[in-house]
């Protein structure tokens, strides 16, 4: 286990030695390459760079989150030839119906909110998933580049308001209270729908009875 942990470690350093020469299009390729296949300290990267280039952060946001989507076509291609049977494996027959139930329904939100999420969230499962139930490929770029838009834009203003060291206190507080934070994202998004759905239910009564209502002026 310390010998895959070392060579999980200088792996990524490797990574960062070749990809830092790029400049601002490094973090395009540090996203990029987080997004498909090799987990990276990808918000620390983030911060380091809006950190040091404050003046430029909205850009850094916007190849932050490109390179996430980008990198998420790997694990697209991997889903679609053959992610239902590799979800199979790894998940209970009940998450995979209730995966599988959340994306019938709302498919874009069932992407787009996990891709707002930092680590621990199991995000790359959600992306094997949405690939193996046939989402809309540009549907499927357009979740990822929003959720983590979103997620960036957050963690840039944190960095520019209060320093790099409030973004690490709270990554690691979502790391060590993961599940409580879910629950509460979860209460949040249902909510929301709820609300939406009350809104356009509403909105037809009201539509039904000013129809019922000129109707009735015709009649008379």
């Amino acid at each position: 286990m310390n010998k895959i942990q070392h060579f999980i470690h200088a792996y990524g350093e490797w990574i960062k030695h070749v990809l830092a020469p790029l400049g601002p299009w490094g973090m395009l390729a540090f996203a990029a390459v987080d997004g498909s296949f090799m987990g990276m300290p990808l918000d620390a990267i983030f911060v380091g760079y809006v950190y040091n280039d404050r003046s430029r952060f909205l850009m850094y946001v916007l190849l932050a989150s490109a390179g996430g989507a980008l990198g998420s076509i790997v694990l697209y291609v991997i889903g679609y030839a053959g992610g239902e049977m590799l979800l199979r494996k790894r998940l209970s027959a009940e998450r995979f119906e209730k995966i599988h139930a959340s994306f019938d329904r709302h498919e874009f939100w069932a992407l787009m909110f996990p891709a707002m999420l930092p680590p621990p969230a199991p995000f790359k499962i959600v992306v094997l998933a949405a690939a193996a139930f046939e989402m809309n490929f540009a549907h499927f770029l357009l979740a990822i580049f929003a959720g983590r838009f979103v997620r960036f834009l957050i963690e840039a203003l944190l960095t520019l308001w209060f320093g790099p060291e409030l973004v690490t206190l709270t990554g690691n507080l979502f790391a060590h209270h993961f599940v409580w934070i879910l629950v509460v994202v979860a209460l949040v998004v249902g909510w929301l729908i709820w609300r939406r759905k009350r809104g356009s239910a509403e909105n037809k009564n009201a539509a039904g009875k000013e129809n019922s209502a000129l109707r009735s002026k015709k009649f008379d």
